[in-house]
């Protein structure tokens, strides 16, 4: 028998300096038995960053087809595909051709430098791509915020994320290396 996604109970305030944006949002985030916690929690992140009224989540690691996060304009347009991980040449390419604007949010340390490398040349022609890196010791403190029910605090300034739960806070420093040029 497959095993069931667990869910997660999220309450998210984002007060995102940068971007003059403050929200709660209320999630609930399915968590793929395949998934870390620390892909969950980058996930999560990734949400708040871009964090908008019409962003949401979708079925993500279960499909090949779909970002794991989007958002669509009011008449179905893709305006934004969110990406985690590691993804391939040719899903970076077809994510850009889809969506307005792409952002992959890498990590995973040297395996994430070896994979920018890898694919980094092919990517200069995609002006609707970002590609955004967080270090493997800001994703393994993220992880260890991990909870089934969460009530998170992402502040953003000048580029820099504050995540906190309750007592626990852990700084990430988005490392860009790729922005969009429109």
């Amino acid at each position: 028998m497959a095993q069931k996604s667990t869910i997660y109970k999220v309450e998210l305030s984002v007060s995102d300096m940068d971007r003059h944006y403050y929200e709660t949002h209320k999630l609930t985030v399915a968590k793929h038995p395949s998934e870390t916690d620390e892909r969950l929690m980058v996930r999560i992140l990734a949400f708040a960053l871009n964090a908008d009224e019409q962003l949401e989540m979708t079925k993500g690691i279960s499909t090949d087809d779909e970002p794991d996060i989007w958002q669509k304009s009011l008449s179905g347009e893709l305006e934004l595909w969110v990406a985690l991980g590691l993804p391939s040449e040719k899903i970076v390419r077809q994510s850009c051709g889809k969506a307005d604007k792409v952002v992959v949010y890498s990590y995973g340390g040297r395996t994430a430098n070896m994979w920018w490398e890898k694919i980094k040349n092919s990517t200069t022609r995609f002006d609707n791509l970002q590609v955004v890196n967080f270090s493997e010791d800001h994703t393994a403190e993220l992880a260890k915020l991990a909870n089934r029910s969460m009530k998170l605090n992402v502040t953003i300034q000048d580029g820099e994320v504050m995540v906190s739960i309750d007592d626990s806070v852990v700084y990430v420093t988005p490392d860009k290396w790729k922005t969009a040029d429109h």
